[in-house]
């Protein structure tokens, strides 16, 4: 499979991206205290390499990040009894003998290695003596250019320091300054958990780390790190295990970190070559030329999409800690749309082309053993995490999770020979940067086949955004593989008489079952999307063929007795049960299989499933919710969830936003940023259902504001302006071509548009047919509560600007 290059895809962004105008939203973040957590520091990162500034005077601590520092090494394992045992698991879920069934799996299915966990890469440390006390002290995060600056007052000379990891020269750099001359003075020293030695080299100060044996896996990954001061008029000496800087007016600190990892199987580049080869290359340039080029290639990413909540006059904003905790009173709309652009920021930070997807952490990890291992947990998070690539006008960041996706193909295809005796490929709810794919930790959350399905949903994704057919014949086999695996792997339930998946779960929520709504939603889109694919590509007719009769085979979605959407094909849901996990509403959101408009039923049932879980959650459910209530046109309803959202962790017992603006789970967990800036994205713009619907759920605390570069299937990019809740105008770029169809809550006047008339004329917009839903009789359903729409077709050239305002 070709791996497409970082350098490749940042040249060609560069020359196609529509860059969008200054706004008057808040791209800085600001305290006035240094941080004394590290939920308080500000995160960089230029993808491969992560840093948390802390900005204290008398010490700086510059926590570290490289995104290939794991414990253990190259490995896989897959179970043999599972093979043997598969046949008596199902055979007892189908008998009703649950926790026999479970038991059995957790005894055949599982290995000894669970995962090996990100781990940090230490701190590097500067101590200033007698700067205390301090006054007039200013800490922030220039979001648009990817820098965080400190500045500080000390008996009458103003210290100021920039940092950034930069995206020009891949190295941590910070620049100090003094107003005095000579009168800046520091030592710079390591902190670091790990297995390590510390030893001068020349002008540089060398760390030499490893990852950390874990479960029975020996750590392989070898690191380096170099750090280099360079001072035009100070003095920079090297002891054994620190610099010594003294009596300079400015000094720059250039740190390189580089490990031998080469991919998932190989671990054997010379990491010092790499490090050396990075820090030589760095130095060589100034660092005013570096802040420069860096702030630039940041930029380009970032104002890719400007968006503007309240009025354009929006006064100068307090610190950002203050701002947290007064949104309950004035729930200002320029905080959420800051917190948005913050997700945006954090995608463009942590994930690059050529990269590792982001992790559970994103790249930002202080331990050696981050919560939950700080793994790919692929039954939400890691999805989630890539929710507002498309739509928030950061398709490169896409690229890593493809890759991933691409090796997971591999690496899958022998566990799913050996424990299922299958073709194809399966990974299960967690991976890591070892590719695995057999189930780990134990039956309840391990036994689900359906993480590279789900997976593989966003190849198809990307193709619907972009058009690119190079891509998706890239990536077919990936949808292949993944669609033979559960061809051979449904079976027939015997009291319905319909295809499941078996054995499987909900995710998190409930043991081993049959059946699990969501596992029907996927395998329903993995195996119709293969289907089209192949068909678009003009590859495997009769797979194709064989796919979609398997489709009307697969159970329905079902409404239970108490009007919701089941989440198993049993009707068990217990209304007052408030779980995280809300995986059987899936087929409205991120899928669209769920429509006001196709399937009102299942469209109300979502909107009762939604009601008896609750409003409060975790981090990252909050994040899921926003954009469930915008799929179901509630604005309000969204508003009201982000509402929980920014409350600051540490303060409030439910407080969903920490300091930094990382979202808590609690702990942090980086999904959650990310998931509410793509659920933002649906309240403003909706392209699933078969149109680009404008301003589908705007809350009514969003009177007026404006957006720039939100992209929709079918290739479109869209700016719009509102006014008193009212769509004003509108600016649609055709990037391929093709019919645009618009759905607006009012009347739309432009040249070209005519009154929408059946599907729409555009495969990249059109929407899945679905079976009808099993009601249960018990069920007492209210009719779907949808506004009435206008719908509007557009014939359009490449490069075509369609611009629509309101009828009078």
């Amino acid at each position: 499979m070709l791996i497409p290059l970082r350098s490749i895809w940042s040249v060609a962004l560069i020359v196609t991206c529509m860059v969008c105008p200054a706004h008057a939203t808040d791209h800085l973040l600001r305290y006035d205290a240094p941080a004394r957590i590290w939920e308080e520091a500000l995160p960089l990162g230029d993808s491969r390499l992560g840093v948390m500034v802390f900005g204290g005077p008398q010490k700086e601590e510059l926590c570290l990040n490289e995104e290939t520092i794991w414990a253990g090494g190259p490995y896989a394992e897959a179970n043999p009894a599972a093979l043997q045992a598969l046949p008596r698991v199902r055979e007892l879920i189908f008998s009703g003998k649950h926790r026999e069934a479970q038991a059995l799996v957790d005894s055949t299915f599982f290995s000894k290695a669970h995962g090996m966990p990100y781990q940090t890469a230490g701190s590097v440390l500067l101590s200033f003596n007698g700067h205390e006390p301090y006054q007039n002290y200013r800490r922030s995060l220039d979001m648009e250019h990817g820098v965080a600056t400190v500045s500080y007052e000390v008996r009458g000379v103003t210290y100021t320091r920039s940092v950034w990891a930069s995206m020009s020269d891949d190295v941590v750099i910070c620049r100090l300054t003094a107003s005095q001359k000579g009168a800046l003075s520091f030592e710079l020293t390591y902190q670091n958990p790990s297995v390590h030695e510390v030893h001068p080299d020349g002008n540089c100060l060398v760390l030499e780390g490893r990852g950390a044996d874990h479960e029975g896996i020996e750590g392989k990954i070898r690191y380096e790190e170099r750090t280099q001061v360079v001072s035009k008029d100070g003095e920079v000496s090297y002891a054994a295990d620190r610099i010594k800087v003294s009596h300079a007016t400015e000094a720059t600190v250039y740190i390189s970190i580089a490990t031998n990892f080469v991919d998932y199987a190989h671990v054997d580049a010379r990491q010092s070559e790499r490090c050396a080869a990075l820090l030589q290359k760095a130095v060589k340039r100034s660092s005013q030329k570096a802040l420069k080029e860096h702030s630039v290639l940041f930029a380009d990413q970032f104002n890719r999409l400007s968006l503007r909540l309240g009025p354009a006059d929006t006064p100068a904003v307090r610190n950002t800690v203050d701002r947290i905790r007064g949104f309950k009173m004035d729930h200002d709309p320029a905080m959420v749309a800051q917190l948005f652009q913050f997700g945006r920021y954090l995608l463009i930070s942590c994930s690059q082309p050529g990269g590792q997807p982001a992790n559970l952490q994103g790249i930002w990890n202080h331990k050696l053993l981050a919560p939950w291992d700080g793994k790919y947990t692929i039954n939400i998070n890691t999805e989630m995490n890539y929710w507002p690539a498309e739509p928030a006008n950061l398709s490169s960041t896409h690229e890593p999770l493809f890759r991933m996706i691409g090796e997971l193909s591999q690496t899958g295809q022998r566990t799913a020979r050996i424990m299922y005796g299958a073709r194809g490929w399966v990974t299960h709810h967690n991976t890591d940067i070892w590719r695995i794919t057999h189930p780990v930790d134990y039956a309840g959350p391990g036994m689900w086949p359906t993480g590279g399905a789900w997976l593989a949903q966003h190849l198809w994704e990307h193709y619907l955004f972009s058009g690119d057919k190079d891509f998706l014949a890239q990536y077919y086999e990936a949808l292949r593989g993944a669609s033979l695996f559960f061809a051979d792997q449904l079976v027939c339930h015997p009291q319905y008489g319909c295809l499941v998946v078996c054995p499987s779960v909900s995710p998190e929520h409930g043991g081993v079952v049959a059946g699990a709504t969501m596992d029907n939603q996927i395998v329903y889109d993995l195996f119709t999307r293969t289907a089209t694919a192949a068909r678009l590509l003009q590859r495997d007719a009769l797979l194709a063929d064989t796919l979609l009769h398997l489709v009307s085979q697969l159970s329905p979605m079902r409404v239970g007795r108490h009007a919701q959407l089941q989440e198993w094909i049993d009707d068990l849901d217990n209304p007052y049960d408030t779980h995280r996990h809300v995986s059987h509403l899936y087929g409205l959101y991120p899928s669209n299989q769920i429509s006001p408009y196709r399937t009102p039923e299942l469209f109300e049932a979502v909107r009762r499933s939604l009601l008896y879980r609750g409003d409060m959650a975790t981090g990252w459910s909050i994040g899921w919710k926003v954009g469930l209530w915008a799929r179901l046109q509630d604005g309000n309803h969204a508003g009201r969830i982000i509402d929980a959202m920014l409350t600051l962790a540490g303060e409030d017992k439910d407080g969903r936003t920490y300091p930094n603006l990382f979202t808590a789970h609690p702990p942090f967990q980086i999904d959650g940023n990310f998931g509410m800036c793509a659920g933002v994205c649906e309240m403003l713009l909706q392209s699933h259902d078969g149109a680009l619907h404008l301003l589908p759920a705007l809350p009514d605390g969003w009177q007026e504001g404006e957006v720039l570069g939100l992209r929709a299937r079918g290739g479109f990019e869209v700016g719009m302006e509102w006014q008193h809740g009212v769509l004003k105008q509108a600016r649609v770029k055709s990037l391929l071509g093709g019919v645009l169809r618009l759905r607006s809550y009012v009347p739309l006047s432009g040249k070209g548009l005519r009154k929408a008339q059946g599907p729409v004329d555009n495969h990249l917009l059109a929407v899945p047919q679905v079976a009808a839903p099993v009601v249960s009789p018990l069920a007492q359903t209210e009719p779907a509560k949808s506004r009435p729409v206008y719908e509007y077709d557009v014939n359009t050239r490449k490069g075509q600007t369609v611009t629509v305002t309101v009828s009078q």
